[in-house]
């Protein structure tokens, strides 16, 4: 099975990314976007972290385990178009 890497932009520029060291066996990139999101929802409900300001404004920058970029995940893809309205 292959491993990906949950990395997590929070602001724009190396310093604002939290790089994941472990990664996770998944079926596939479908299985690592429904990961991502699952990871994103608990992520905005749990944590309170006081550098980053705006969960909507950061996502999952998923890598393979060569390093290379798989899929981006915006937090704001947990919350329906309709929430938005």
């Amino acid at each position: 099975m292959p491993r990906f890497y949950f990395n997590v932009r929070h602001r724009p520029g190396p310093a604002g990314l939290a790089v994941d060291p472990e990664g996770e066996e998944l079926a596939d990139v479908n299985a690592a976007r429904e990961q991502a999101l699952f990871q994103a929802r608990a992520m905005i409900a749990r944590e309170r972290l006081t550098f980053i300001r705006d969960w909507m404004v950061c996502s999952f920058e998923i890598t393979d385990e060569d390093g290379q970029p798989v899929l981006t995940v915006p937090f704001s893809d947990t919350v329906s178009e309709s929430d938005w309205d």
